[in-house]
């Protein structure tokens, strides 16, 4: 079933681009914007994330984290952030659990959709229509 506004977001724990071991409960208290997306360093991809770069500040201001999540692996992460300067942590799904638990499997890659949890650990909000050049000022605007 897919995870709908209201339901506790599925809980996890996996490594991050720098190897350390990041789970969803090391936020609480905070939002967390986890946006899913196909493939490290592919046009698409890259516009999504230098969005949320772009808008970084803006984030934290909120008190807000962002979690970019794909099955690339933590070396391929390490390379995108590193050439694209983002200032946000990558998980390595490389097992696809968290695609999974998500409901945003495309069949060996993730499909493009992001989810709001608040400090509670609900989903407050899902954007399955996500725009790459615009998205970080998309959910923005959606949190009001």
């Amino acid at each position: 079933m897919a995870l709908q506004v209201g339901m506790d977001a599925p809980a996890f724990t996996v490594k991050d681009d720098e190897g350390n071991t990041v789970s969803l409960s090391d936020f609480a208290g905070k939002t967390v914007v986890l946006y899913f997306y196909p493939k490290d360093d592919t046009p698409g991809c890259t516009k999504e994330a230098q969005s949320f770069r772009d808008n970084y500040t803006e984030y934290q201001g909120k008190d807000m984290v962002v979690l970019g999540v794909s099955m690339d692996d933590e070396a391929s992460h390490k390379q995108f952030k590193e050439k694209y300067g983002l200032p946000f942590t990558l998980l390595a799904d490389t097992d696809g659990a968290i695609t999974k638990a998500y409901d945003v499997d495309g069949g060996g890659y993730s499909k493009r959709v992001t989810y709001i949890i608040n400090g509670e650990g609900k989903i407050t909000h899902v954007d399955e229509t996500v725009k790459t050049a615009t998205h970080a000022q998309d959910i923005l605007a959606a949190m009001g």
